[in-house]
């Protein structure tokens, strides 16, 4: 049985950890936000520097010139801005999940306890219910770490496909790149 102590204990633990995934979300969101603030300052510093070319090109192949040269950094910014937003969200869901599996492990060896007690606590002739809950245990441990595996191959499945569309798109601007300005 647990004690009052206990159960105080715990509560404490889950508020601990409450706020500090709360805290691990908030770190992620101040990333973004950031990344957001950055790229905006300099899209309104490249708006008006092409603005400017654009109002001094002397006639429309120069101006063809000048918007074919735009498309390549436009691509490949975004791409980048693309991996810096995906970083920050598998660094933060990274943060959250190694505090979450360090929650469910606490809870696990805390829950492993109470049924070793009430093991050795149990009745004469109790001994099948007793192998029954043990194997109940046993296999909602091995369900656990079937999900977790999955999940991770998952996110790593995510970001090998994620790599390779943002390479290939950044080729596919720069091919279409080079073809506007031998067109030019």
């Amino acid at each position: 049985m647990l004690t009052a102590e206990q159960l105080v204990a715990a509560h404490k633990a889950n508020v601990e950890t409450l706020f500090g995934l709360t805290s691990k979300a908030f770190e992620g969101v101040e990333k973004l936000v950031e990344l957001n603030l950055q790229v905006a300052k300099a899209a309104l510093g490249e708006v008006a520097q092409t603005t400017q070319a654009a109002l001094n090109a002397k006639d429309a192949q120069e101006l063809l010139a000048l918007q074919a040269g735009l498309l390549q950094p436009a691509a490949e910014k975004a791409a980048a801005y693309s991996r810096h937003v995906y970083d920050i969200a598998a660094a933060t869901n990274a943060d959250l999940g190694k505090a979450a599996e360090a929650q469910a492990s606490e809870a696990q060896k805390k829950f492993l306890s109470v049924v070793d007690n009430a093991v050795k606590n149990a009745p004469a002739g109790t001994e099948n219910a007793v192998a029954l809950v043990k194997s109940a245990v046993a296999a909602a441990n091995n369900a656990y770490e079937s999900v977790h595996k999955a999940a991770k191959q998952a996110a790593e499945v995510a970001e090998a496909n994620f790599q390779a569309v943002t390479t290939s798109a950044v080729k596919a601007t720069q091919t279409a790149t080079a073809k506007a300005k031998r067109a030019a």
